[in-house]
């Protein structure tokens, strides 16, 4: 029996009707037939981005919080393939391979352009049995370790090093990852490995852009400071600026990326824009492991607005991630059928916009935050 026989023959058929029911009662537009076209990109951009904004990150398949079993998480992928979502993220970072090697053993399947598919560079794995990490995100065993390696060569090994694990013969985006101040690893000498990624990691993509092995390139940071470091020193295409732009926390992507991002042309895809499950129910907030002042309080102050609107928070949150022109996509992670389908069919909901209306009247979100369109 073939892979996806497997697969089809196990839970996903009668998984994914039985998950419906524990959709909140209250969400009553999340499921409206609703074509993703206002959430679809348009062609007339010189720099390449995804057709469509709705997309699947990696993280989770990577064991991220924890540790998560193969069916399941290639049930998930295949879910939201069926959903429609043709955009997937994924990393060597993430599960130290776990992720790839997941996410490839679904898409090697498919047709090569049926599909946009971004990955990471910067570390290298090496095998090594049992690895422990320290301050882990990745749960379950890990049987590499990493280096760090922003030259040219490095970024070479490291994308032929994920064409093997993902099994597929070339990728269209490539982001150079962690490469930011907030990386434990880095901390203030982030600037040194930027150096290095300056002379080295940023003109080879160029030039593997420019021999067509891949469409674009950029950053995949946690912060700000490297994106903009990056525009004045590069030529990038397009950048995922995670854990800066959802309904926590957007001021700084919304007023000081975006608009130096749009004047060349450069999309944004955002990451963690569900807080890392913090805006759909999970008890924790982004990676760190606390909870920053204010977050909890305005949580319940969205919540109750959403709840008032009948209203999904968690669609919410995906489509005031989308709604800005320079966003090129949107990456929320899953490892179920459930997670999958219900973050798919947020992109084809219809949310009131008296709801928006209240929420920057109440100050929750930015005056000159983009809003979606009915």
């Amino acid at each position: 029996m073939d892979r996806r026989k497997f697969i089809k023959n196990t839970t996903l058929a009668s998984a994914g009707l039985a998950t419906m029911s524990s959709i909140p009662a209250f969400a009553t537009n999340l499921f409206k037939n609703n074509p993703m076209e206002q959430f679809k990109n348009s062609d007339k951009h010189k720099r390449f981005r995804p057709k469509h904004k709705a997309g699947f990150g990696g993280v989770a398949l990577g064991n991220g919080f924890n540790e998560n079993p193969n069916i399941e998480c290639l049930q998930s992928i295949e879910a939201a393939w069926d959903a429609g979502i043709r955009y997937f993220d994924t990393s060597p970072w993430y599960g130290l391979g776990i992720s790839e090697r997941r996410m490839g053993l679904f898409l090697k399947d498919k047709k090569r352009e049926d599909y946009t598919l971004s990955t990471k560079v910067g570390r290298i794995l090496k095998p090594h049995n049992d690895f422990k990490l320290e301050r882990g995100l990745w749960k379950g065993q890990l049987n590499f370790s990493y280096e760090y390696d922003y030259s040219a060569a490095g970024v070479r090994k490291s994308v032929e090093d994920s064409l093997q694990r993902l099994g597929v013969g070339s990728l269209d985006i490539v982001f150079i990852h962690d490469l930011s101040p907030d990386n434990g690893d880095m901390k203030e000498d982030w600037v040194k490995y930027f150096d290095i990624a300056t002379k080295g990691a940023m003109p080879e993509l160029t030039k593997m852009r420019e021999e067509g092995l891949i469409k674009g390139w950029g950053f995949g940071v946690n912060t700000i400071e490297p994106i903009i470091k990056a525009i004045d020193v590069a030529d990038p295409d397009i950048f995922l600026s995670a854990c800066q732009y959802s309904l926590i926390h957007h001021a700084d992507d919304l007023n000081k990326v975006f608009p130096k991002a749009s004047e060349r042309d450069i999309s944004i895809v955002v990451g963690a824009p569900l807080c890392a499950g913090f805006l759909s129910g999970k008890d924790r907030y982004l990676y760190g492991g606390e909870f920053p002042n204010g977050v909890k309080e305005k949580l319940t102050a969205l919540n109750r607005i959403a709840k008032n609107h009948k209203v999904d928070l968690r669609t919410a949150a995906l489509q005031f991630a989308a709604a800005p022109e320079v966003v090129s996509a949107v990456i929320p992670g899953a490892h179920t059928i459930q997670q999958a389908q219900e973050n798919a069919a947020s992109f084809k909901a219809t949310i009131p916009s008296d709801f928006w209306k209240e929420l920057k009247h109440e100050k929750l979100i930015e005056q000159n935050a983009p809003i979606p369109i009915i």
